[in-house]
């Protein structure tokens, strides 16, 4: 059995970014339209009146404060309220595989390896763009990576369960080393009209390239010490979205072909799940919580992340002990918590413990412990 490490991270950003108050005053616009054109319906009681938003409300929901986005325009046209990402030609790369390779040319760089290192990528994400051929294995052509390639889904926690597969093939002799990649559109299966949603999702990708120790040379070392899953069905989270869509008339263009969840039940149902599985971990690994010098969390909702924290310390978490990208990224799915740890990790000093966890729907958990090397 080999050891392995996470040698290099990278991270691929949207050029464009949109503020709560542009999102506000696009989602506004619709509102105050739709009410006028159903205000006789809504005076005789058939029709809801749509309410209007604020920044205010978004920060105070969820912490997030802008979020970056593949396309700028399609999402603030009162008309469309949705991102425009034209159609490629199936002689192009895919516009998953673009951003996949921008962060993974940054991993790569970063863990001073080059594609012949490489002997095997996975991507990992809550959305993709098509069932076949793998976007993994278009990334794997794009980069002139030798070996496999394949896509997996975990939602949010895809991230985390990527790892453990590549520490799977690491640890048994398969690959010396791999590629795992999370690009996520999440505006592309957001509704944009939904007052209680529609702020939450960014666009991001994000890549980590994990290796035999014995062969890593990079300075941005950190070994994989272990890794936990769990996963538990639940509805609060879903997408109906598929390719069984075309196979039944009912339920046409249905809300939940978009992302729906039930807000208020994912936060009570996920944050004890959450503390309760990382303090199970690393109490298997004869580690305590106090140990731990740094959590990278799944950015989704500030107040989840600041409550798992408390749960699992017992008091307020510092900011050093939980860096936070979700105010400016927002919710970016499977990429969050790796943003997190690609962003705030060059300052902890060798030896240092830290945990990456993601949690979404399914509901999925991950637990990664690090150490730095």
């Amino acid at each position: 059995m080999h050891n392995v490490v996470i040698s290099g991270t990278g991270l691929y950003t949207p050029a464009n970014s949109i503020s709560n108050e542009e999102l506000v005053q696009s989602f506004n616009a619709y509102v105050q339209q739709f009410n006028a054109d159903n205000a006789v319906a809504i005076e005789q009681g058939d029709v809801q009146a749509l309410t209007e938003s604020s920044a205010a409300f978004i920060e105070k929901a969820s912490g997030i404060k802008s979020r970056f986005v593949m396309d700028k325009d399609g999402i603030l046209d009162p008309q469309r309220m949705t991102p425009r990402l034209p159609e490629r030609s199936n002689d192009e790369w895919s516009i998953l595989c673009q951003m996949a390779v921008g962060a993974a040319e940054q991993a790569l760089q970063r863990a001073g390896k080059t594609a012949a290192d490489i002997d095997g990528v996975i991507v990992a994400c809550s959305n993709l763009q098509r069932a076949y051929p793998a976007i993994a294995i278009e990334v794997q052509e794009a980069l002139g990576i030798q070996g496999f390639g394949f896509d997996m889904n975990v939602a949010c926690s895809s991230a985390t369960f990527g790892i453990q597969n590549a520490c799977n093939s690491i640890q048994l002799g398969q690959a010396r080393a791999i590629l795992m990649v999370n690009p996520e559109i999440c505006t592309g299966h957001l509704n944009f009209r939904d007052r209680d949603s529609h702020f939450i999702f960014g666009d991001a990708a994000t890549a980590v390239i994990l290796e035999r120790a014995d062969l890593a040379t990079s300075e941005h070392q950190f070994e994989v010490v272990s890794t936990k899953l769990l996963t538990k069905f639940s509805n609060t989270i879903r997408n109906n979205f598929g390719f069984l869509n075309r196979a039944a008339e009912e339920g046409v263009g249905a809300p939940d072909k978009l992302f729906v969840q039930e807000g208020r039940k994912v936060f009570r149902d996920v944050c004890p799940m959450v503390a309760e599985l990382i303090g199970q971990h690393l109490v298997e690994n004869q580690l305590s919580v106090t140990d731990v010098k740094r959590f990278w969390l799944h950015q989704a909702n500030l107040s989840m992340n600041h409550l798992i924290v408390k749960k699992l310390l017992g008091r307020e978490a510092e900011i050093e002990e939980a860096p936070v990208i979700l105010d400016t990224y927002a919710n970016t799915s499977s990429a969050g918590s790796v943003i997190a740890f690609h962003t705030y990790q060059d300052d902890l000093p060798k030896g240092a413990l830290a945990v990456l966890s993601s949690f979404g729907a399914g509901y999925s958990i991950g637990s990664v412990i690090l150490r730095k090397r």
